[in-house]
């Protein structure tokens, strides 16, 4: 039978089987151990001897030097000595020659220079901005930069964290102290086109700079090269100090000769006869101040991500976007306010596409309110925010391009238009329009530009309403209703009212320092050299060179300390002294014309390179040099090359 006594049997022989595997792993252990044991102490008298060695140099062909690499990752290695009466070598696990005393020590300091030259290097790099603005990316994708991103980098690369704007947005530079100086060449009349149509032309350009980038064309928004590069928006805490010295912005621009008054114009404005427009400086009887004071300008537009009519972007990322007019009349503080709210929903592209909008007049009534039928699928409906859903979809067939045409007949020529985050509403109705006043800017809670307060917060706050309530979605026609009143408000009050942002200037408390006014600037000149350290030298041809008189003369009238601005007569007199060492400063400028009718000679685009080359050749290094091509004024965006010349480490 069996039972019992062979289950017992089974369990002992297991039993036995299991104590025999665990004593054959205790053993096994105790083997390693051994060895780890062994391998430690010869290494320890390997350093003992080593030491030994290096202290009686004179016995050390009578001794072994031993090695031993990582005791987790490979067996030792032992080093060999080959001796002779004239010389002892050790040699390395990789077989090459191992120095001891002053060679050694010579050796460490050498490579210790070389480490401390690499670490103090100036270094330039493109950040996600400036990758996407590069030559490299396919046009369709590509992300253009502007003018004042090139100045901002110039200003840093003069006065580094005391620059007024950083170019953090699209580039990092590290250690630019150490540059010798930063070079730039403006080509005027020269346009990207003309670069990559001829580009087998441009060969030291082409082959020798690091970063090539697409600008924004200055002409391209009426504006040009030496306006757009001279003039830096007022930082926060410039506009406190002149608010303090004058009592507003206004009167500085008018008292002090540091401060320009600047508005871009993106848009077609039509000239009109002044005695037709109500711009005598009446006010409407609500107002305490010009409505116009609350316009963004161009320069917000673009940080705020408003669809622009600019060249270049038209015609790639807003192609298939339209002006809400054909032609516009210069607005003024009788321009009558209109407020819009749109409400989006999900569509199987991905995208949140248009599906309500609602416009208000200043009465708050309601002048346009619909439903709209995007041109995909609907995927989700977002209710909780839109307050849309399918039922309330299902009988619409009004399009986008319906509701298109509808505001530009009902929208006046010289409207303000009034939103929160009004840039989101203006692209999903894919229109562009050059007035707005956009709530979440002039009103803020936080004290900082990036922090938004919430339409919702700001109607409790400052009209005691309650709005976006429930879970039923937002109501347009109701935000864009508490949008209008609150602008309304504000013009009965002061124009920095509800501005946390704008009151921390004017009452001196702390404000951020790259938050300031774009519509007020000060010169880039004279911010590269406020601290007294730097120097410019300024060469243009003819005009140009009088036009940068003006940005820098205007500080006072015997120029800025420190800047040298030289008017000469051909562009070859400018590449000359760019070239002369003598007249080399911390900053070089200098601005060449191109003849329209030249632009595509062969001896012309391959004179240009040769300048080019020239001017790298005399620059002492490190330096920065950097090649800006304006554009044209017929139409073809910039480009920007940028290139560190560094010191030859060996």
């Amino acid at each position: 039978m069996t039972g019992p006594t062979t289950t017992t049997t089974t369990r002992t022989t297991l039993v036995t089987e299991i104590t025999a595997k665990r004593k054959q792993r205790i053993e096994n252990k105790k083997k390693k151990m051994s060895a780890l044991l062994d391998i430690v102490q010869l290494n320890e008298k390997d350093r003992l001897k080593e030491k030994h060695n290096k202290n009686e140099s004179s016995e050390v062909n009578q001794c072994s030097i031993v090695e031993a690499e990582d005791i987790g990752h490979s067996p030792l290695k032992r080093l060999k000595i080959e001796s002779s009466e004239e010389e002892i070598v050790a040699l390395g696990s990789s077989g090459k020659p191992k120095l001891f005393g002053e060679e050694l020590m010579e050796l460490k300091k050498m490579l210790r220079e070389k480490s401390n030259k690499i670490k103090n290097a100036p270094k330039f790099w493109l950040r996600d901005m400036g990758e996407k603005a590069s030559l490299a990316v396919p046009l369709d994708n590509r992300c253009p930069l502007f003018v004042s991103d090139i100045q901002h980098l110039l200003m840093y690369s003069q006065v580094g964290v005391h620059s007024p704007y950083s170019p953090a947005r699209w580039c990092n530079l590290e250690r630019y102290n150490r540059l010798s100086n930063t070079t730039l060449l403006i080509i005027e009349n020269l346009s990207l086109y003309e670069y990559e149509s001829n580009e087998s032309r441009f060969p030291f350009i082409s082959t020798n700079f690091d970063h090539k980038i697409e600008l924004i064309s200055p002409y391209a928004f009426n504006s040009d090269m030496v306006k757009e590069l001279s003039m830096v928006p007022l930082s926060a805490t410039q506009m406190r100090k002149l608010i303090k010295e004058y009592g507003s912005l206004e009167d500085a621009a008018k008292q002090c000769n540091e401060v320009f008054d600047t508005i871009n114009h993106f848009f077609p404005i039509a000239e009109e006869d002044q005695e037709n427009q109500k711009n005598d400086g009446s006010l409407p009887t609500s107002d305490k101040f010009p409505r116009t004071n609350l316009l963004l300008s161009g320069w917000q537009m673009i940080e705020e991500n408003f669809p622009l009519p600019i060249k270049g972007l038209r015609e790639r990322k807003y192609r298939d976007y339209v002006l809400t007019k054909d032609r516009y009349r210069n607005v003024t503080a009788h321009s009558p306010l209109i407020a819009i709210d749109c409400e989006m929903c999900k569509t199987e592209s991905g995208d949140l596409e248009l599906t309500r909008i609602s416009v208000v007049n200043e009465k708050h009534e309601i002048i346009y309110d619909t439903l709209v039928k995007p041109g995909r699928r609907i995927v989700d409906y977002l209710t909780r925010f839109s307050g849309i859903n399918s039922k309330m979809m299902r009988p619409v067939t009004t399009k986008l391009s319906d509701v298109q045409d509808k505001l530009r007949t009902l929208l006046p020529d010289d409207a303000i238009l009034i939103g929160q985050s009004l840039s989101n509403d203006l692209h999903a109705l894919k229109m562009m329009h050059p007035y707005v006043i956009d709530t979440s800017v002039i009103f803020n809670l936080t004290g900082d530009r990036m922090r938004k307060t919430k339409l919702q917060v700001l109607a409790r706050e400052f009209l005691h309403e309650k709005i976006q309530v429930g879970t039923k979605g937002h109501c347009s026609s109701e935000d864009s209703a508490a949008c209008m009143k609150l602008v309304q408000l504000k013009l009965k009050k002061h124009v920095y009212y509800g501005d946390a942002v704008m009151n921390a200037i004017y009452s001196e408390q702390r404000a951020y320092p790259d938050l300031g006014s774009a519509n007020y600037a000060v010169s880039m000149i004279k911010q590269c050299v406020k601290n007294g350290n730097g120097a410019v030298n300024l060469v243009a041809v003819d005009e140009l060179s009088d036009k940068y008189r003006y940005y820098i003369d205007k500080q006072s009238g015997d120029g800025i300390e420190n800047v040298s601005c030289t008017r000469v007569d051909t562009n070859k007199s400018v590449i000359k002294r760019l070239c002369d060492p003598d007249q080399m400063k911390s900053l070089n400028i200098g601005h060449l014309l191109v003849a329209r009718d030249c632009v595509n000679e062969e001896k012309v685009l391959k004179t240009i390179d040769k300048w080019v080359n020239m001017i790298h050749e005399a620059i002492a290094q490190p330096a920065f040099l950097i090649v800006l091509l304006s554009g044209r004024k017929e139409g073809g965006n910039g480009a920007a090359f940028l290139k560190i010349k560094r010191d030859f480490i060996t």
